[in-house]
């Protein structure tokens, strides 16, 4: 089985084919965020150096969220338009999720937080049991002194990625002491290897989906939605 596999959630554009258990080709571009513009090159690129045509893809695979609105909204989007060219199903599998599993058998607790602004965070607890990778905790945005919080009491070693560690990391160690750990720049940001990876095991449990049903996950609601609502109940205490 096949998979392609993108991932556009955050700054980092990136893409990747997986076949069974071995990773052809990966493109990581971790450069401004123009991904309308280097998505679909990238694709090609993957593909063309691996001799494939989208046809010979199984499984397309996308990161739903949470993440960047635009940045969801195109990845999510190409890999439509490519499964419904080609006519195959599609995996989407949680961003928090693959950033996780960028730390493949870790010990302890690997928590991803990706910056939502504001003080507030996109994160969730994983781990790995016996080889196999678990959901601790389902992912969720809160502030970050609310994740404190939970991570107070936990024993374990606590394996922090993504990019909120880069915003938040002097907090957190001040906070958890040495049992906050930091992952190294090659597995902090996105990788579409991750995605294919996860994607590849939902596959072989038969959780796809069509190209029609597969949307973004948010998570939050988007900046206009807020500033809309927060002049609506302005107007409304008037």
């Amino acid at each position: 089985m096949k998979i392609l596999a993108v991932d556009a959630s955050t700054i980092v554009a990136t893409c990747a084919i997986l076949d069974e258990d071995k990773i052809l080709s990966e493109h990581i571009l971790n450069y401004k965020l123009t991904h309308s513009e280097k998505i679909m090159p990238m694709i090609k690129e993957v593909l063309n150096s691996c001799g494939l045509k989208p046809k010979d893809i199984d499984v397309y695979a996308a990161s739903k969220g949470p993440g960047s609105f635009t940045g969801l909204r195109i990845g999510i989007a190409t890999i439509k338009g490519l499964a419904h060219v080609a006519d195959k199903p599609v995996v989407g599998v949680s961003t928090l999720e693959a950033l996780a599993y960028n730390m493949p058998l870790a010990d302890g607790i690997v928590v991803p937080i990706m910056d939502a602004r504001r003080n507030r965070v996109y994160t969730g607890m994983y781990k790995w049991v016996d080889g196999r990778f678990e959901t601790v905790n389902e992912e969720m945005a809160i502030e970050v002194t609310e994740l404190i919080d939970m991570l107070k009491d936990v024993e374990e070693k606590i394996i922090f990625n993504g990019n909120g560690t880069l915003v938040y990391k002097d907090q957190l160690k001040e906070a958890l002491g040495g049992k906050a750990v930091f992952a190294p720049a090659s597995v902090n940001m996105a990788r579409a290897s991750s995605v294919a990876q996860i994607a590849m095991m939902k596959a072989k449990e038969g959780k796809v989906e069509s190209y029609y049903s597969l949307v973004p996950n948010y998570l939050r609601k988007s900046q206009a939605e807020r500033q809309y609502e927060e002049r609506k109940r302005k107007d409304g205490e008037k």
